[in-house]
């Protein structure tokens, strides 16, 4: 792995965790999933143009379409707009952790359903996943903390699991940032269904919701995504994979110093064994 590399990791690293605590403002000030489709219709929509200025074409394979599809749906609607949902009611440091157990999931996946062969080093990163996770949620529930945000946030993990599964069909063959604009355009289009449907459009205008808003759909939309697309294409999934071990401290770190949420002791000890088990499980795979 070498510089250039593992730059595109930790930028991304960064860019994704950071997502947890923009989005956590934004649902303070306006209705979730309207917000969501809005971020994912402009993202999407830069995305595409200044693919096709650069000569990206929208002519993919079959399999890069089933991987815009499955992503678009999978990540950006299910994933992200349970998410939002349940920052309504949930911090966005316990959101973040949630979500940082998706590369667990992903090695459980393959050795339960795939039948893929695991190390025992990562048979023991997955085992102390679980302790972290176990840890983090009982401090959590015993403070009072949402339960049905918690269930909306492990459904949209799954989701990013099926996800991630499928990204190496979306990331092949080129076209990369088309690729990452039409995804977004998907989920979008399938965001806007229950945003009309059940959504006020109850908006607090201010200057914290602008600049939420728009460091979201920038940054963690666009920019991080099409990092994580040429990260995968330049090292594979499984390296690229490795970078995910940051992602609960700084999700937990982000939320802290922006936000000012409150982090306990277990919730420290929790993150540590669950990074500690991510790094273990794609360690293993290398």
């Amino acid at each position: 792995m070498d510089i250039k590399a593992i730059a595109m990791g930790l930028a991304f690293a960064l860019m994704w965790s950071s997502a947890f605590t923009s989005a956590r403002v934004i649902v303070d000030y306006a209705p979730p999933l309207s917000a969501l489709a809005l971020r994912f219709l402009i993202s999407g929509l830069l995305g595409v143009g200044i693919a096709w200025v650069l000569g990206q074409s929208a002519r993919l394979t079959r399999r890069q379409w089933q991987g815009v599809v499955i992503f678009g749906v999978c990540q950006n609607a299910l994933y992200l707009g349970l998410n939002f949902v349940a920052m309504q009611t949930i911090p966005a440091s316990l959101a973040a952790i949630i979500a940082s157990t998706m590369p667990l999931l992903v090695a459980l996946s393959g050795w339960l359903v795939f039948g893929n062969t695991v190390r025992p080093l990562g048979i023991a990163g997955l085992i102390a996943g679980v302790i972290g996770v176990v840890l983090i949620m009982g401090a959590r529930l015993q403070g009072g903390v949402d339960v049905f945000g918690i269930v909306l946030c492990v459904i949209g993990v799954v989701s990013l699991t099926v996800a991630t599964l499928a990204v190496a069909g979306a990331s092949s063959g080129g076209n990369v940032l088309m690729i990452v604009g039409l995804q977004m355009l998907v989920g979008s289009a399938m965001l806007w269904v229950p945003a009309l449907t059940i959504e006020v459009w109850d908006v607090t205008w201010n200057w914290q919701l602008v600049v939420a808003f728009i460091y979201t759909t920038i940054v963690p939309g666009l920019l991080a995504t099409v990092v994580w697309f040429l990260l995968v294409g330049r090292i594979g999934a499984v390296k690229a994979s490795t970078f995910h071990f940051l992602n609960p401290f700084l999700g937990v770190a982000t939320a802290a110093i922006i936000l000012g949420e409150k982090i306990g002791v277990l919730d420290i000890v929790g993150v540590a064994i669950i990074a500690g088990g991510i790094l273990a499980v794609q360690l293993s795979k290398q």
